[in-house]
């Protein structure tokens, strides 16, 4: 068969939930489950170390300019987050085996170098997860990279890209925060949640985002309130690397936080039953 023309773009402008059958959205959702799980029992060190807030807000603002969509953008920013910790994991043991105050500071101007390249280039790689939407091309990525004053060709970008997938072993496209959120959403309206879904998947987004843009702020309060305590431990920070990694707690977290926003009449516990049960868990 031959294709004649350019294919046809299908966005929907907005989402559409109940049209797959309870098997599909149980699988899905214990496929999910047992993603998040394993990535849990394997967080590298350093974990969380590059999803600042300079680093979302700049995905943030460039996803906005390339319109590309929710999905996207978390994914690029675990993307480049996977990449980062592998990077430095790579550099941390070429540089034991060099122990050379030489061979470090080169490697370290290598990685500052290229680091607006790379998370451009995961940028570009997330857009292409979803074919029919915008897709980010080499003429876009250069453009934008001229306008902050870097000259890159379009062999090295390809490079950058290919640099990044051996990195991460071609496995760049797994479950991110969003992903979490949609199918969670999927099981509330299966099972009969009376809150309009597209009103509360509206609030999702808007929670997910701000978590994301002020993540350490969050988890910083998040974890001095349930321990009570405003100097955590070196030991409690490093237990709750766990919290912060964990993308099925933080879709339950968004969603609840979601509904209380727009229903609070129906959570009738007085802020002192809260903050008790905060402290529990």
């Amino acid at each position: 068969m031959t294709l004649r023309g350019p294919l046809p773009r299908y966005q929907s402008s907005e989402p559409v939930f109940g049209a797959v059958t309870a098997g599909v959205i149980q699988d899905a959702l214990f496929h999910m489950a047992r993603e998040n799980e394993h990535s849990l029992s394997e967080l590298p060190d350093g974990a969380g170390c590059f999803k600042e807030t300079r680093i979302v807000e700049f995905v943030f603002l460039l996803s906005e300019k390339w319109n590309l969509t929710e999905s996207a953008r978390y994914q690029a920013i675990e993307m480049f987050e996977r990449f980062m910790l592998t990077l430095a994991e790579e550099l941390f043991n070429s540089t034991r085996a060099k122990a050379e105050e030489s061979h470090w500071a080169s490697l370290k101007q290598q990685i500052e170098s290229t680091y607006v390249l790379r998370l451009v280039s995961c940028v570009q790689l997330a857009s292409k997860l979803s074919f029919h939407y915008s897709i980010v091309n080499n003429h876009m990525v250069l453009k934008f990279l001229r306008s902050l004053g870097l000259s890159y060709t379009t062999e090295e970008l390809l490079e950058s890209e290919l640099a990044i997938l051996k990195a991460l072993q071609f496995q760049i496209n797994v479950p991110v925060p969003f992903a979490y959120v949609e199918i969670l959403l999927e099981v509330l309206g299966y099972n009969g949640y009376l809150l309009p879904t597209k009103q509360l998947y509206e609030m999702c987004r808007y929670l997910l985002n701000l978590v994301y843009l002020l993540r350490s702020s969050i988890y910083d309060t998040l974890l001095k309130s349930s321990i009570e305590n405003s100097s955590p431990s070196e030991l409690q920070l490093a237990k709750f690397v766990s919290v912060k990694e964990d993308f099925m707690l933080l879709a339950v977290g968004v969603i609840g936080a979601s509904a209380f926003l727009l229903n609070p009449e129906d959570y009738p516990l007085p802020p002192s039953s809260l903050a008790c049960a905060s402290s529990n868990s």
